[in-house]
C-alpha cells in the first residue's frame, strides 16, 4: 500500500538521481533508527515505574496527568528543537479530509497510554506485558503484509526464536485477556496508519495530545482529589514534570524510529521494551518469577539480539557497497 499523497508533501517534491553515496546514507539511517529505538525502550520502561512513584494516585490518575505533563513537555521539545515553524506549515497545509485522516488513530493512542499506567496497579501488569510481547509479531506481520517487506533468514529466525518465548509466556498465562488482546490488535494500526499518511511523527504526537491533553485536564478538575495530592507536595510535582519530559521523549523518539526502520526491524526491536519490564519487575519492583519464565524471556532476548545483528550486518554491508562504489 503506497502512502496517500493526502498526507504526504514529500510526494510532490522531486526526488534526486541515485548516487553512490545512497547506501551509505541508508546504513547511518538504520544506525540512528535502532538508536532511537533502543532509547525509546529505555524510556518507556523508566515509565513503567511511575504508577508506583506517584502512589497514592490511581493508574488512571497517573494516566490523565500525564497527558497534561507530556504535552507541556512536548511543546518544550518542539521549542529546543526550534519546530514550531514546520509544524505550523504543516497544520496549515491539511484540509477537511487530511484532518479526519490524522485524526482517525487518536483513541487508539489515548487507549494504549491509558492502560499502560493503569494496568500495573490493577491486576492486569502481566496480561499487558503479554500484550507487548504479542506486539512485535504483529508488527511484522503488518510491514509484510501491508508493506510488502521481505525478510532474510537471520530476520526468519529472530522471529521464530521470539515466537517460541511468546508461546511459553502463553502457555504459563494459560488464556488470552482483553488487555492482552488490545495491545497487539490496536497498537499496531496506529502505528501502521501513522506510517501509511506520512505524517512527521512529532507533528502527529502533537495533534494527539493537544486532543487529549485537554480532555485530561477536564476530568483531573473535575475530580479535584488529585490536584490536591500533587499541589500539596513538591517531590509529586517534580515528579509530574519529569513524567511529561520523559513519555514526550520516549513517545517521539519511538515514532520517530518506526518510520525510520524497515517495520520488521522495529517491530522486533519492540521486545526491549516488555524484556526491561521484566527485569525492572525483579530487581526493582521485587516480583517472584519462575524458571519458565526466566527461559521464555531468555528466548526472546535472543530474538532481539539477532535482528540487532541483522541491522548491523546490513549496515556494514552498505557501507562496503558504498566504498566499492
Amino acid at each position: 500500500m503506497s502512502v496517500p499523497s493526502v498526507l504526504s508533501p514529500s510526494s510532490i517534491v522531486v526526488q534526486p538521481k541515485a548516487t553512490t553515496s545512497q547506501p551509505a546514507t541508508a546504513a547511518k539511517k538504520l544506525r540512528f533508527g535502532v538508536v532511537l529505538a533502543l532509547i525509546s525502550n529505555v524510556l518507556f520502561g523508566v515509565l513503567y515505574l511511575y504508577s508506583h512513584w506517584l502512589a497514592p494516585l490511581s493508574g488512571t490518575q497517573v494516566f490523565l496527568w500525564r497527558m497534561v505533563a507530556m504535552w507541556f513537555g512536548l511543546v518544550g521539545l518542539l521549542a529546543m528543537t526550534q519546530s514550531f515553524g514546520q509544524l505550523k506549515a504543516f497544520l496549515m497545509g491539511l484540509n477537511k479530509q487530511q484532518w479526519v485522516l490524522l485524526l482517525l488513530p487518536t483513541p487508539i493512542l489515548a487507549s494504549q497510554l491509558w492502560l499502560f499506567m493503569w494496568a500495573p496497579i490493577n491486576g492486569q501488569a502481566v496480561n499487558t506485558a503479554m500484550g507487548y510481547f504479542l506486539f512485535p509479531l504483529m508488527m511484522v506481520l503488518m510491514g509484510c503484509v501491508v508493506f510488502k517487506e521481505t525478510l532474510n533468514r537471520l530476520q526468519w529466525a529472530a522471529i521464530i526464536v521470539a515466537a517460541a518465548g511468546v508461546g511459553l509466556q502463553f502457555w504459563l498465562a494459560g488464556s488470552v485477556s482483553w488487555a492482552t488482546a488490545w495491545v497487539c490488535l490496536t497498537y499496531p494500526i496506529y502505528y501502521g496508519l501513522r506510517r501509511w499518511q506520512g505524517v512527521p511523527a512529532l507533528m502527529g504526537l502533537f495533534v494527539d495530545l493537544s486532543v487529549i491533553a485537554p480532555i485530561a485536564l477536564g476530568f483531573l478538575l473535575w475530580q479535584n482529589s488529585s490536584v490536591s495530592i500533587v499541589t500539596g507536595s513538591m517531590t509529586m510535582g517534580l515528579l509530574l514534570i519529569g513524567l511529561g519530559m520523559i513519555s514526550a521523549l520516549a513517545m517521539q523518539t519511538n515514532l520517530k524510529a518506526s518510520q525510520v526502520l524497515p517495520m520488521n526491524t522495529f517491530g522486533m526491536l519492540s521486545y526491549l521494551e516488555p524484556a526491561l519490564m521484566f527485569l525492572l519487575s525483579i530487581f526493582v519492583l521485587h516480583e517472584a518469577v519462575n524458571g519458565t519464565m526466566i527461559a521464555s524471556f531468555a528466548l526472546i532476548w535472543i530474538g532481539v539480539l539477532l535482528m540487532i545483528v541483522n541491522a548491523i550486518r546490513a549496515s556494514k554491508k552498505s557501507h562496503s557497497t558504498a566504498i566499492c562504489d
